[in-house]
């Protein structure tokens, strides 16, 4: 049996899970969470609690068990607490403005770049260098910070672009002048 899958989800007050068919609807005090789900594994709600079973021991259906249980449990976190990334912008004169459609970036290029965010996700900007990107879909938070980064991302001679806060980036020596010989 699956370790991770077979411990139920436990459902915090103020969260409500439905099921129905192989769709599950999450719904929290931050907002509301629709996922489907793999067709051969079955979701139950049991007394605050959400079960994910599989139909036989296969190594597939241990996988997809393991995952599926992993995937409600992070919409439950999602509808309580949120998920949140922060990327950094490193350079002089780049800089990230929130605009009625999303982010607008000047980062290098000869025109500033605009990044409309989707749906169900929140942009906000710390000193016009750091990017916060909220919302209740981590994989959707995750995706907006991952094609926000790859605008610009960091160059390994200088260190400018756009990073996750906390990231390192691995620095190279740069051309060294040689003496001509002859």
């Amino acid at each position: 049996m699956s370790r991770i899958g077979k411990k139920p989800v436990p459902l915090p007050k103020g969260v409500t899970a439905q099921v129905t068919g192989r769709t599950l609807v999450i719904t929290g005090p931050k907002g509301e969470i629709t996922r489907t789900f793999h067709p051969e594994m079955t979701l139950v709600v049991e007394e605050n609690t959400v079960v994910v079973r599989r139909p036989s021991d296969e190594s597939f259906h241990k996988a997809l068990h393991g995952l599926s249980r992993t995937l409600v449990a992070n919409m439950v976190a999602g509808v309580t607490e949120g998920f949140r990334k922060q990327l950094e912008i490193q350079g002089v004169g780049y800089k990230a403005e929130v605009r009625p459609f999303g982010l607008q970036l000047v980062v290098g290029f000869s025109h500033p770049v605009k990044y409309e965010a989707p749906k169900g996700v929140k942009l906000s900007v710390d000193n016009n260098t750091i990017v916060k990107i909220e919302g209740v879909d981590k994989e959707m938070v995750g995706q907006v910070a991952a094609e926000i980064r790859s605008i610009r991302p960091p160059e390994p001679y200088k260190g400018k672009g756009i990073r996750y806060v906390g990231e390192q980036v691995r620095r190279k020596a740069g051309k060294t002048a040689q003496a001509a010989t002859k």
